[in-house]
C-alpha cells in the first residue's frame, strides 16, 4: 500500500451510479429505508410504486395511529428519511436516484393523514394529483427540485450530500403541499 487513504462512504469518482439489487436494499437500514423496503426497485415507475406503498401502509396504521402519533411518525420519518437519503444517494452516486422512494412515502402520508377521513373518491384523486405533481413537476415543483441538485462537473458524485438529501424530499413535499391545495380548492367549490 502507497499509504494513501480510499474513501468508504461514497462511490469511487469514476464509477458510474450503481444500480441497486435486493442485497443492496437490505445492506444497510438507511437503504431499506430509502429504498421504500425495496419498492424502488421496481423497474417500472418506481415513484408510483413508493406511493402505493405509502397508500397501503397508511391504510394498515391508521386504525392504530393518532393524530399525535401520525405528527410524530412524519416529524422523525422527516428527519431519519433525510439521513437515510442522503447516505443511499452518496452510495449510489446520484443526487436524487429514481430508486429511493423514501420521499413519496413520506410526502403521500402526509398527504392522505391531511385528508382523512377521506371516501375513495378523494383518496384515488390524492394519488392522481400527487403523482401528476410529482412526475410531470409543474411549477414550483420544478423550482423545488432544482434547488438543491449537485452541481454539474467532475467532482458531482463527490458533492452529493445533506443539501442533496435534503432535496430528494423536498420537491415531493412541495407536490403534497400542491396535491393537498388543489383539494382544499376542489372541496371549497
Amino acid at each position: 500500500m502507497s499509504g494513501q487513504l480510499t474513501p468508504i462512504s461514497g462511490p469511487r469518482r469514476d464509477a458510474p451510479p450503481s444500480k441497486p439489487t435486493w442485497r443492496f436494499v437490505y445492506s444497510r437500514p438507511a437503504h431499506a429505508l430509502a429504498l421504500g423496503f425495496g419498492s424502488g426497485l421496481s423497474p417500472i415507475a418506481p415513484g408510483t410504486v413508493g406511493t402505493l406503498l405509502a397508500w397501503l401502509s397508511f391504510a394498515a396504521l391508521q386504525p392504530y395511529l393518532s393524530d399525535a402519533h401520525w405528527a410524530g411518525l412524519l416529524v422523525l420519518g422527516l428527519f431519519t428519511g433525510w439521513w437515510a437519503c442522503t447516505v443511499t444517494a452518496r452510495r449510489l452516486g446520484a443526487a436524487d436516484p429514481s430508486c429511493i422512494v423514501w420521499d413519496e412515502v413520506l410526502a403521500f402520508w402526509l398527504v392522505l393523514w391531511l385528508v382523512t377521513p377521506a371516501d375513495i373518491l378523494t383518496q384515488c384523486s390524492a394519488f392522481a394529483l400527487f403523482r401528476f405533481f410529482d412526475a410531470a413537476k409543474p411549477g414550483p415543483v420544478a423550482w423545488a427540485d432544482a434547488f438543491f441538485k449537485a452541481r454539474h462537473g467532475a467532482d458531482s458524485a463527490l458533492e452529493i450530500g445533506w443539501p442533496q438529501g435534503w432535496g430528494i424530499l423536498f420537491d415531493d413535499l412541495v407536490a403534497a403541499l400542491c396535491t393537498l391545495l388543489v383539494i382544499a380548492l376542489w372541496r371549497f367549490i
